[in-house]
């Protein structure tokens, strides 16, 4: 069965919208003291993955950022919409959406640069590390990261050109912001952090493998051959996967929370070390050798100082009756979390990332174009540069798509009205970044235990689009004089732009900011 496009959208679930409130305390450095937010989540006529996206929104209510004494509430709100589902970063996204507007209002109240109100609530190294669901985070790289991405992306000297430029022009209006992601890895529905995988070696020395994700186009099949071909030391082409199916490796888990590789591959690298423990033992015993003197190396195997192909190793096994055939099985270590309590560790490590910004906008219109962007994301160890890149690529302006562009409307009878393309808008190659330019955080294995040591890709890359709704507010408050925070709700559409260059130009005219006393009043 295909539904008409327009069925199709309005009866699939989208990404959960949420409404938040919140109150802060801060000292005048702008650093938190206290915080109190209320997450509401609009999950449409019935619960599907509601609890569990609610949940991760909370746990991303933080961000980068140490809340000091926290309350953070989330709410599962029925309303008369299509059932909301999962969706890229699964409630990340809007639980980290919150927290950045809270740090871009913070310093339009103080008067303050916003990146300078960010670091200065970044979780430390050795203090203020802990999160609100008190998970400790350990090997925290953002304040490295951001100093590496304020260079590169030459932050302070655009900032004051930025300024400048605004000073001279009345309609055009530029912005600039720079923000963090931290996002934790890990399914928060514990059971689901294991996977499977099956491999059989054939006498030609051909290597079939299946294991338990499902390649999407986002690189899977690639990853998890690789990690195969590495442990056999072996070149990937050997390497052929068939297509997932539960009558080959059972109770397969969902591709997601960006565990695809990180479960896959390892339940891969368990079978394959298998096999070749298998392999070792037996060409040690078969030339009398210790089997450190068995060494597998570019589709080789040297005993001492005899070198056999691989499939001549594999021949000889089987004629051994060494078994060829061996299931991988992994589970995520260290992971626990007591509901009950509200705390735990729910994710195994973090991912970090950060983008620096730069739009143009025009205030008559309430237009924008996005000028430059610059990335910096944390991979890890990365089991192929090439597949990260493009994810993070992606994930930015599937991010930036998410936050600036793609409005949902609703009647008031709960029918969606944005039902095609001629109304629902998403990025296209006009919508890009005029300069974009990202770079993998080099040379930074991961200290976990994860498959050599890389890290998840999928969905932390999609956080770092909220970059580009920060620096499009950015330039809307330099009609205040960056005094005041414009309420541009997301997606900051063209529309809600237009309404927030309105509300700064109202304040300016009917509030003369003259004294801190008067500001801190507003």
């Amino acid at each position: 069965m295909r539904l008409p496009r327009v069925e199709d959208m309005l009866m699939t679930g989208k990404r959960h919208p949420f409404y938040i409130e919140y109150d802060v305390g801060f000292d005048d450095s702008g650093r938190l003291q206290g915080i109190n937010l209320e997450l509401a989540g609009n999950c449409g006529c019935s619960p599907d993955l509601s609890n569990s996206i609610v949940d991760r929104a909370m746990f991303h209510a933080d961000n980068a950022y140490y809340l000091g004494d926290a309350t953070v509430n989330g709410h599962r709100c029925k309303t008369n919409t299509a059932s909301n589902t999962a969706y890229r970063g699964f409630g990340g996204p809007q639980g980290m959406v919150a927290i950045e507007e809270v740090m871009d209002a913070i310093a339009r109240h103080l008067a303050l640069d916003p990146l300078a109100v960010r670091k200065a609530n970044y979780y430390g190294k050795t203090d203020r590390n802990v999160t609100h669901y008190y998970q400790t985070v350990e090997h925290n790289m953002l304040e490295e990261m951001t100093a590496e991405l304020e260079a590169s992306s030459q932050y302070a000297e655009r900032r004051e050109a930025v300024r400048r430029y605004n000073a001279q022009s009345p309609i055009l209006k530029k912005g600039l912001a720079l923000t963090p992601v931290k996002f934790g890895i890990s399914f928060t529905a514990s059971f689901l952090n294991q996977a499977g995988a099956l491999i059989h070696i054939y006498t030609d020395g051909s290597i079939h493998l299946n294991h338990g994700g499902t390649e999407m186009g986002q690189g899977l099949n690639t990853k998890v051959a690789q990690v195969v071909a590495e442990v056999f030391q072996v070149d990937i082409d050997r390497v052929q996967i068939t297509a997932t199916n539960t009558d080959k490796v059972p109770n397969t888990s969902p591709t997601a929370a960006s565990s695809g590789a990180d479960l896959n591959g390892k339940a891969a690298q368990n079978a394959a070390e298998t096999i070749k423990q298998r392999l070792v033992e037996f060409a040690a015993r078969k030339y009398d050798v210790s089997e450190a003197d068995v060494q597998f190396h570019n589709g080789h195997v040297r005993v001492r100082e005899q070198i056999l192909t691989f499939e001549a190793l594999i021949q000889q096994a089987y004629f051994a009756q060494v078994s060829l055939s061996s299931t991988g099985f992994y589970k995520t270590p260290k992971i626990f979390y007591d509901r009950s309590q509200s705390r735990g560790r729910p994710f195994y490590y973090y991912a970090f990332g950060a983008a620096c910004c730069e739009v143009l906008v025009d205030t008559l219109t309430g237009e924008y174009k996005m000028l430059r962007t610059d990335i910096l994301h944390d991979v890890g160890a990365s089991l192929n540069p090439a597949i990260d890149i493009g994810q993070v690529e992606g994930g930015f302006i599937q991010g930036m798509g998410w936050l600036t562009m793609e409005e949902l409307v609703w009647n008031n009878k709960g029918k969606l009205m944005t039902n095609g393309p001629a109304s629902y808008k998403i990025p296209a190659v006009a919508d890009m970044p005029l300069d974009l330019r990202v770079k993998l955080v080099e040379n930074r294995k991961n200290p976990e235990d994860t498959v050599f040591h890389s890290k998840a890709v999928g969905e932390p890359p999609f956080m770092l689009g909220i970059a580009s709704w920060c620096a499009i507010k950015d330039a809307v408050a330099s009609l205040g004089d960056y005094r005041h925070q414009p309420q541009i709700d997301a997606p900051a559409t063209p529309e809600r732009v237009l309404w927030g260059c309105e509300q700064m130009r109202r304040l300016q005219a009917v509030v003369p900011v003259e004294t801190e006393t008067e500001l801190a009043s507003l």
